[in-house]
């Protein structure tokens, strides 16, 4: 399973109603969208849907849909999941100015 949580760190709060689209790398294809969600009140988006394959993943946090004047309007975040993963949860620490990412 795939999961995120969205942090306004400017805030020190959790940044909720931010729009995540979760991709998947299909090798010859290019990406194919694979789940959406929606952070809830506590900056959450518990699951794109069932199972975590091997492979390339990529999250784009829709930042415009949170910020007036977003200097960044979306953060894309690519990942890799391996064989062995069935979990995996990234963190984004959002500011005005930038941006960290880190696994959960």
């Amino acid at each position: 399973m795939i999961s995120t949580q969205v942090i306004d760190i400017s805030l020190g709060r959790p940044a909720a109603t931010i729009p995540v689209v979760l991709d998947f790398f299909v090798t010859g294809h290019g990406w194919r969208e694979i789940g959406q969600g929606v952070s809830d009140n506590d900056g959450v988006v518990e699951s794109f849907g069932d199972g975590v394959a091997p492979g390339i993943y990529r999250l784009t946090y829709d930042i415009a849909a949170y910020r007036s004047d977003p200097f960044f309007p979306s953060v894309l975040v690519m990942f890799e999941v391996g064989a062995s993963e069935e979990e995996c949860h990234l963190a984004l620490h959002l500011s005005p100015y930038g941006y960290s990412v880190s696994r959960g």
